[in-house]
């Protein structure tokens, strides 16, 4: 089983980490997004442990890690600076051989790649939209547009109160299909897992939608912030070889973020997994693990 450990970082932040495999060996870093936690890679960390020292996180603002109450910690910058430092704690003197990275975890590999590109020769990211697309689709996309008006609710300052009543229903539900049933993989198991992860305290994760821009507007709003929000092209640029593995199902991500990437990514592959949701590591975890597999062949 993976073994956890803790990484001290700067601006006292502190991140509660789950390793695999021995330091000095090249390095992968799996990052979790909403309303997740390290824990959903231990398999690959298993899986990858003989030959790679494996990291994930838990991201600041979830689990045992450190989880700020001031909305402007989680401000982007500082959310890649805690990556960046980690990688930089745990490989000196090489970059991470892949970062790979779901939902706000992709979010923040986005970032990472964009701003540190000598920290990582690949990069995986599984249904987390890059950020001129997700600009795009919320300036223009009525169905995206509707698609994320959830997150509204989560930058509400009672979201972490009203996401715990009733033994964590409202966060159980993300996992959902559009029927409102729960996925066989949610075992009692895992949804428990899951509750005592959330009762560490849900502030933190509902304020990366507190603190992000790329908010969609409102139906009938007079004048949306998001349709006069500019993105500089230098913040999109990703020089990383990058693959990503979109689940084509997914309720929340439009297949429609995957169009004109290639201006933006240079080295680029994409991975269109049909019948497939938001959840794709939970429902496709062979189709992750030969992924990765076959991208950290590749030379670069």
């Amino acid at each position: 089983m993976p073994s956890p450990i803790y990484h001290d970082l700067p601006q006292g932040i502190r991140l509660h980490c789950r390793a695999s495999g021995q330091s000095g060996q090249p390095l992968l870093v799996f990052l979790h997004g909403f309303p997740q936690a390290s824990f959903i890679w231990e398999e690959l960390l298993e899986q990858f442990g003989p030959h790679y020292r494996c990291l994930a996180p838990d991201l600041r603002g979830y689990g045992h890690s450190s989880q700020p109450t001031d909305l402007g910690s989680y401000r982007a910058h500082l959310l890649v600076d805690d990556l960046a430092a980690l990688i930089r704690a745990e490989s000196p003197d090489a970059p991470a051989a892949c970062v790979i990275a779901h939902d706000w975890g992709g979010a923040l590999a986005w970032g990472l790649a964009n701003q540190h590109p000598e920290l990582l020769q690949r990069l995986l990211i599984l249904n987390a939209p890059h950020p001129g697309s997700f600009l795009r689709e919320l300036q223009h996309n009525p169905a995206q547009q509707a698609a994320s008006q959830y997150m509204h609710f989560l930058r509400r300052p009672d979201a972490p109160a009203l996401l715990a009543e009733n033994g964590y229903q409202r966060m159980l539900g993300f996992f959902a299909n559009p029927r409102g049933e729960l996925p066989d993989w949610l075992t009692p198991e895992l949804a428990q897992r899951y509750r005592d992860h959330w009762s560490l305290g849900l502030h933190g994760a509902c304020h990366y939608y507190g603190a992000t821009p790329l908010v969609p507007p409102r139906p009938g709003e007079a004048s949306p912030a998001i349709q006069t929000l500019e993105l500089p092209a230098r913040l999109l640029e990703i020089k990383t070889p990058t693959k990503i593995l979109w689940g084509m199902n997914d309720p929340a991500l439009s297949p429609a973020l995957l169009q004109g990437l290639e201006q933006w990514i240079a080295q680029l592959q994409v991975q269109h997994l049909d019948g497939v949701s938001h959840w794709v590591l939970q429902e496709q975890p062979e189709a992750v693990s030969a992924a990765l597999h076959d991208f950290l062949q590749q030379s670069y």
